[in-house]
């Protein structure tokens, strides 16, 4: 299993941030090696990716979403893939976001890929896209303001910490910008 964690400050508000991470179809404009995504229901998307001239195709489940605070998702598809975002107000015009990755790399070239970093690598260039795109902006696209409650304890099976709980990321740290974040740690599968 691979685990990618990182943060980036951006200067829009928490909402801002949050409501724009709502917008699945747009992930395209900031995120290398995402071709598309389209949203099936409320909890579902259907993903689209090519990464080091592999493309897949899977299906995603939101496990847990709260607005201005953290989206949690997992492959239902067989691969194994799950994640969470959470969003931390800094201050009333600055808010960090605070991604975490886990993973099982398949083939080769990403198990290479995922020994020399380029996980996290991708993953703060695709933060620091979102950035410059959030912040160019300076609005969100669009907003889904939902609320998903997380399954009760003990019925999480197949889930990574990721999804399930991302503790870690929960630290209340997060909203101290003297604290520096989260570390930004890759684990070799």
């Amino acid at each position: 299993m691979t685990t990618v964690q990182e943060s980036i400050d951006v200067s829009v508000p928490v909402s801002t941030a949050y409501n724009q991470w709502t917008q699945f179809e747009t992930f395209p404009q900031f995120m290398g090696g995402v071709e598309s995504i389209t949203q099936t229901s409320d909890t579902r998307s259907h993903w689209v990716t090519k990464i080091g001239g592999v493309e897949r195709e899977f299906d995603t489940e939101i496990t847990e979403q709260h607005p201005d605070e953290r989206i949690a998702w997992k492959s239902v598809d067989g691969k194994s893939h799950a994640g969470v975002v959470t969003f931390h107000r800094i201050d009333d015009t600055t808010s960090r976001v605070a991604v975490q990755l886990d993973w099982h790399p398949e083939t080769f070239t990403e198990k290479i890929g995922s020994v020399v970093n380029a996980d996290n690598r991708q993953v703060k260039s695709d933060l620091q896209r979102f950035k410059e795109f959030i912040e160019s902006n300076n609005s969100e696209t669009g907003a889904w303001r939902g609320d998903i409650d997380a399954p009760p304890s003990g019925t999480t099976s197949g889930t990574s910490t990721a999804a399930a709980g991302a503790a870690d990321l929960s630290d209340p740290s997060l909203d101290d910008p003297e604290s520096g974040g989260p570390r930004a740690t890759v684990a070799p599968s």
